[in-house]
């Protein structure tokens, strides 16, 4: 589907946002990460001002070589969550995001089927709070059950 030209815009910026943080951040210099990802450094460097348009394909490979998890910082940048991106994209729950957002779809086409279809998309929102919940109360059951395994009995 072709987005129109303020889109990419936009999502040419919030990529440029993210990919500025994750080589700034990066203990590798500059030109080794242009010359990791195949690039010239000049290029990298209009690439993080948001001067040079940037591919999916090529961003992924910029924060691959930066250590960062590439699917979960894009697609966060692309929903509008650049500063979470910034924030997870080295860490655990950057790793659950990129694991996530990988694994969803299959397993949505796999226990949904044909129901797929039935799914509206008003439901987003407390589906994402629901799962939230759900993964908090997983999160609280494995530290109560490490807390009773430590007890003296």
């Amino acid at each position: 589907m072709h987005q129109p030209a303020p889109f990419r815009g936009e999502a040419n910026a919030s990529l440029a946002h993210i990919l500025a943080h994750a080589i700034e951040s990066s203990d590798k210099p500059k030109h080794q990460i242009a010359r990791e990802v195949g690039i010239h450094r000049e290029t990298l460097l209009r690439v993080m001002r948001g001067d040079r348009p940037i591919g999916f394909e090529e961003a992924a490979r910029v924060l691959d070589v930066c250590g960062a998890f590439p699917r979960a910082s894009m697609i966060l940048a692309l929903a509008g969550q650049e500063d979470l991106a910034c924030e997870w994209m080295r860490s655990e729950m950057g790793e659950f995001l990129e694991d996530f957002f990988t694994a969803l779809p299959g397993q949505l086409e796999r226990t949904l089927g044909r129901r797929v279809e039935d799914l509206r998309p008003w439901w987003a929102n407390g589906t994402s709070q629901l799962v939230a919940r759900m993964l908090a109360k997983h999160i609280d059951d494995f530290a109560n059950r490490d807390i009773s395994m430590a007890l003296p009995r």
